[in-house]
């Protein structure tokens, strides 16, 4: 008779590699117990928001299901700091899109800034509409000035990404985006020549 321990018992990795083999999601359910709060001390350390780090521990958590699927995983915890830490940049960078945003149009659109702090419309309202003018604007620029710009600011790719992506020289990357974002101020306060 082959005796098989409890999955509390097993390893990191054997849990994982028997999450691999049958996709018992009670495995990964082990590794949740086993590392939450380290997760959450990860997430706390880059987000500096308790509930902000509680959402994102859950949500690390909800896409191990599939992550550990796809990736070979030779030391979890090591793997687990650096998807966690991976997706508290992912945050971030999409906060700091979001003010990017929102700069643009308050710099380039005071008198919407103004109606809209009166009439005590909610961060999400004035962004949602912020967008809406941006996507307005976005296809009046020049095709290769807008691919250029989206990668570069709405998908924060490097300027030799963008390069690498689009096949344009650094030098033309740098360029229509330079251009890209004045025609985009341009548009936004409608002060189109």
């Amino acid at each position: 008779m082959i005796f098989s321990p409890k999955p509390e018992n097993l390893t990191d990795l054997d849990l994982v590699a028997r999450y691999q083999k049958n996709g018992d999601k009670q495995l990964v359910g082990l590794l949740y117990k086993r590392y939450t709060g380290f997760v959450f001390a990860v997430c706390l350390k880059y987000l500096r928001s308790r509930s902000e780090s509680e959402d994102a521990v859950m949500q690390i958590f909800e896409k191990l299901f599939d992550d550990l699927k796809k990736h070979s995983v030779q030391n979890f915890k090591s793997w687990l700091y650096t998807v966690a830490k991976n997706h508290c940049f992912h945050i971030i960078r999409s906060k700091k899109k979001e003010h990017l945003v929102g700069d643009m149009v308050k710099n380039n659109h005071p008198q919407h800034m103004e109606i809209s702090n009166n009439m005590y419309h909610d961060n999400e309202d004035l962004l949602e509409q912020q967008l809406g003018h941006l996507e307005q604007a976005l296809p009046k620029l020049s095709e290769e000035q807008r691919i250029c710009v989206e990668l570069f600011y709405l998908k924060q790719k490097s300027y030799n990404e963008v390069a690498s992506i689009t096949g344009y020289t650094l030098g033309q990357v740098k360029s229509y985006i330079q251009n890209g974002k004045r025609n985009l101020k341009i548009s936004l306060t409608g002060n189109e020549q």
